[in-house]
Parts: structure tokens; sequence; C-alpha cells
């Protein structure tokens, strides 16, 4: 079979020239690759599990400034990383945006920044527009970051079409960061709710997190006849 734009190439030997990249070619997906995984797919992971942890903290005490601006932080290297990448990618490589990989990073390189800005202009918290900001920080946020992920993949592909290497290694890296990440997130839901599972109820005493024990005490109720027939069920609930 002959290839229609160079007849002297067969079908083999055209996908050959066409999967040979340049060493200089390489390190630049590389990098690029390195730069958005950075970003994408730990910067701004951590960032969001970091601002989560605050909300179990009192309102204005030192820790939860101490998470705040540690999101803050890490999300600006986010963006910054990001942005390094974008640039990079539009001046090395063919961006045709005819691949999902490329249509959907572009999409996230301005999500980011509307991301940035909606971060920077943060009402406070007595003001009425607070809940509306919050709830578009956090959905952003989300779709960005779960975006984030899938893209990661879909470069992961794209770079095993255009060098002919494996990333096999790399792929199973990601996944294990990413799965871990999830066990965090669903973790710190449920995190107080398993700490409270330590509380023995029964004869035992119990055992609360100051380390304090409550006195046992008889659990066996004692119900005292009612003047009528009725019973009172106020009555016997308060006995």
């Amino acid at each position: 079979m002959k290839n229609p734009i160079n007849p002297a190439l067969d079908t083999t030997a055209f996908r050959s020239h066409l999967l040979q990249l340049s060493p200089q070619m390489i390190s630049d997906v590389t990098v690029h690759g390195v730069l958005l995984w950075a970003s994408l797919g730990f910067l701004m992971p951590i960032g969001i599990l970091i601002i989560r942890m605050s909300s179990r903290e009192e309102a204005g005490s030192m820790r939860v400034k101490v998470f705040f601006y540690l999101h803050a932080i890490l999300q600006m290297f986010s963006v910054l990383l990001v942005t390094a990448g974008a640039i990079m990618s539009i001046k090395k490589f063919d961006n045709a945006f005819n691949n999902s990989h490329q249509r959907l990073g572009l999409a996230l390189y301005g999500a980011i920044w509307v991301q940035a800005l909606v971060g920077f202009f943060r009402p406070k918290r007595e003001r009425k527009e607070r809940s509306l900001w919050y709830f578009v920080h956090w959905m952003l946020g989300t779709v960005i970051s779960l975006g984030g992920i899938i893209n990661i993949y879909t470069g992961l592909n794209a770079y095993i079409k255009k060098t002919s290497r494996s990333a096999t290694l790399w792929t199973i890296l990601f996944t294990a960061e990413v799965s871990f990440i999830a066990f965090l997130y669903l973790l710190q839901d449920k995190w107080e709710y398993m700490q409270k599972q330590g509380v023995t109820l029964g004869n035992l005493p119990i055992t609360v997190l100051s380390n304090q024990e409550i006195p046992e005490r008889p659990i066996q109720k004692v119900l005292f006849p009612q003047p009528c027939g009725k019973l009172n069920a106020l009555g016997n609930l308060f006995d």
C-alpha cells in the first residue's frame, strides 16, 4: 500500500517517519509533561486537601490561617507551572487542536486563570455574595482537578504515540498517586466519625478523645407504675 502523500514511502515507513522525533523534541515533551503533572496532578490536589483540613478548625484560629496560606501558595505555584507548560506547548509544539489532549488542555489553561482570579476576589464572610463565590470556587476547582487528571492520562497516551516509547511505569505511578490522594480525600470526611467509633457503649467504660473515662452506670430502665391505665410517653422518656 502506497502512501498518498509520498508514494515512495509505504504505510509502515511513513508512520515511522512521522513518529521520529529529535532528542530535543522528546526532551521538550518530557518537560512539558512534568510541568503539567506537578501542577494539575500534584500541587493542586494537595492544595485542596489542605484547605479541607481547615474546616475542622475553629474559625479565625492560627491553624486556619496557616492552612489558608498554604493552600494559596500551592495554588499560585500551580498556576505558574501551568502557564510555563502552556507557553512551552505554544512555542515548541504543533498545536492543531485536532485531538482531545490539546482541546482539553486549552480549556484547562483558561479555567485555571479564571479560578485564580476568583480566588483573589474573595468576598468577606459577612457579605451575601460569599455563598455564591464559595460554590463557584469549589465547583470550578473540582472540575479543573478532575479535568487535569484526565488530561494527564491523555498526555501519556500522546507521549506514547509521538515517541514510540513505553509509559507504563509512569501510568502506574500516577494511578497509584491519584488513588492515594482520593483515599485521603474520602478519609477526611470520615476521620472524625471513625474516631468516635472508639466510644464503647454498654456496661464498659466509655473512652472519649480526651482520654477521660466516664464511670459506668446501669443501663436498665425502671418504669414506675402510672396512676392511670394510659401510659404517659413523656414521663417514661425522661425517667
